[in-house]
């Protein structure tokens, strides 16, 4: 679990449950014209939830004493809100504990938040883009998928495939209106 090369001396340390989250923050910094790097904040995936505990033991305040914050899922909140607690940052009972904090929860996931931001259409012009309308119309005449609405078809294609998700969610980010940016992403872009 070592946070990626050069993270080591950031002052502000996000902490992200996957690659896909990372590179979504980092594209909509870039495209709001946020150079993370000279505003000494770091982005890091942990490669799940579930070792959120031991990024804020290595970066809070028993650890390096940095500033953190983050991102989640809804489905992990409960991960984020123990380890901050097993932290040393005292109790975080709410969703409006977590925001005070700098943490941040999509509903239901980043790809969740960017489908219903973009729309069906625009994000199967992102899986055009991609390569990607082969599988995609293949997954969709599966029985079990088949009639299901269209966001929730799109939002299951992007886990079908091991760096889906990842090499799509740049791209949804680039497709964005920004006055139309998930309220999780945006906030936590604020907050940094």
């Amino acid at each position: 679990m070592e946070p990626e090369p050069g993270n080591e001396d950031a002052g502000t340390v996000v902490l992200v449950e996957g690659l896909s989250d990372k590179l979504a923050l980092e594209a909509l910094a870039a495209r709001r014209g946020r150079d993370l790097a000279a505003a000494d904040v770091a982005i890091v995936s942990m490669g799940g939830s579930k070792n959120i505990g031991a990024f804020l033991e290595r970066f809070g305040p028993e650890g390096s004493d940095r500033k953190v914050a983050g991102l989640c899922d809804a489905g992990e909140e409960g991960d984020f809100r123990r380890g901050l607690e097993r932290a040393g940052v005292g109790s975080v009972p709410t969703r409006a504990d977590l925001e005070r904090l700098g943490f941040f929860v999509c509903v239901a996931d980043l790809e969740d938040e960017l489908i219903r931001s973009l729309g069906a259409a625009a994000v199967e012009r992102v899986i055009e883009s991609l390569g990607e309308m082969g599988p995609l119309r293949t997954f969709q005449r599966q029985p079990a998928w088949r009639g299901r609405p269209a966001e929730e078809q799109l939002r299951r294609f992007f886990g079908t495939h091991a760096g889906r998700k990842a090499a799509a969610a740049p791209a949804l980010v680039a497709a964005l209106d920004l006055e139309r940016v998930p309220e999780p992403l945006d906030r936590l872009l604020a907050y940094l």
